[in-house]
């Protein structure tokens, strides 16, 4: 089964040869600042230091993982990744490797998702792996969601599974959903590496050591299920406009099947509104914007599974910002990442809808309604 070995609660160094030094890590600013001489318990230094320890934890538990999975029964095939893979194009719409040799599912342009690690198993489960040193695993519960959605969709012949990694003294674990199973090992330092990078005159190294096993797979060779995210994201939004009575279809919102690419895309476009009728409740200022703009309308999914909604503005092809109010009825404005998947999608979206899509003031407080009774009867359901 998939019980931790004492080789990797321990942190076992010996059976990975000098692997660990061979990997390219993002050192650049860490190795400014110590260039600098800036003080060891500086903010900026700390942070720059624990971004690194995470890259070498990552890539020692993937070099215990390979030898793990050699050597388990249980495990039928393990995907490749780093300087263990034959490097290959990024494939578009398929598992394949990225420019930094990671696991990746992409569009044509964007990362959907990345992984630390992927394995199969005898009983039909596909397993990806999430390793971090962070004490708090808040932030990687809702990381999750997004990544089983979308190996759900791509891999529906599978029981998708979370293997997680973390260290002693980690909070929050039993909060983890029960598709989840979690590791514990001994603290980690990166320590060692940090001294073989900083050193003028570098030790000679041991070769890579390679694991070769008919288990072992490049990314791509996993046959997946097509998926097309701009053209499915497109469909969504349409078939939740199609109603011939109601403003949204709420039935066709809240099946499992539209709440599954939900828990991937975190939110669902329904429409525009015009700036001049929405002004007032985002609260912009004169001449913020042109009168002219669109405000893309959407369902976001928060981590509690509610359904709001959220509006977007994009002024062009790279800028976009999100309005969004927080449980207390206040309004926050963020300017999103210009290269991230969010600036594309609501660009995509926005140019296709026509006349058809767009709402009202009216429309947005029966959308709000009917979103908050759904809310409050699952959640009584549940109690």
């Amino acid at each position: 089964m998939l019980d931790i070995s004492n080789s990797i609660k321990n942190l076992e160094k010996e059976n990975i040869s000098d692997n660990l030094f061979h990997y390219d890590y993002n050192t650049k600013h860490l190795l400014s600042l110590i260039g600098k001489g800036i003080n060891l318990d500086d903010p900026s230094y700390l942070s720059s230091y624990r971004s690194f320890e995470g890259e070498v934890f990552e890539n020692f538990i993937y070099e215990k993982l390979l030898r793990y999975a050699e050597q388990n029964d249980y495990i039928d095939k393990f995907v490749l990744k780093g300087f263990h893979q034959n490097k290959h194009k990024a494939y578009a719409n398929t598992l394949s490797i990225s420019e930094k040799e990671q696991i990746v599912y992409r569009t044509k342009s964007r990362e959907i998702s990345e992984f630390d690690a992927m394995f199969t198993t005898k009983n039909n489960e596909l397993y990806f792996v999430e390793m971090t040193l962070v004490k708090s695993v808040i932030k990687l519960r809702k990381r999750l969601r997004k990544k089983k959605a979308l190996l759900e969709i791509i891999f529906p012949n599978y029981e998708i599974k979370a293997l997680i990694i973390l260290n002693d003294g980690a909070t929050g674990a039993k909060q983890f959903p029960s598709y989840c199973k979690v590791w514990f090992t001994k603290a980690f330092s990166a320590a060692e590496v940090l001294e073989y990078i900083t050193k003028n005159n570098k030790q000679k190294l041991l070769p890579k050591e390679k694991i070769k096993s008919p288990k072992m797979i490049e990314a791509h060779m996993l046959k997946l299920h097509p998926f097309r995210y701009y053209n499915t994201m497109s469909w969504i939004t349409k078939t939740l406009r199609a109603h011939k009575r109601h403003i949204i279809d709420m039935s066709f919102l809240y099946n499992a099947k539209t709440q599954r690419y939900h828990n991937l895309y975190n939110k669902l476009y329904i429409g525009y509104i015009e700036f001049k009728d929405v002004k007032t409740l985002l609260k912009i200022k004169d001449n913020e914007y042109s009168e002219q703009q669109r405000v893309v309308v959407a369902l976001e999914k928060k981590f509690t599974d509610e359904i709001v909604l959220t509006y977007y503005i994009q002024i062009n092809r790279k800028k976009l910002f999100l309005y969004s109010f927080d449980d207390a009825g206040k309004i926050t404005k963020e300017k999103k990442d210009p290269y991230g998947i969010t600036v594309t999608e609501v660009f995509h979206t926005n140019k296709m809808m026509d006349e058809h899509y767009k709402l009202s003031m009216a429309n947005l407080n029966t959308i709000k309604k009917l979103l908050k009774e759904k809310f409050n009867s699952d959640k009584n359901l549940i109690s």
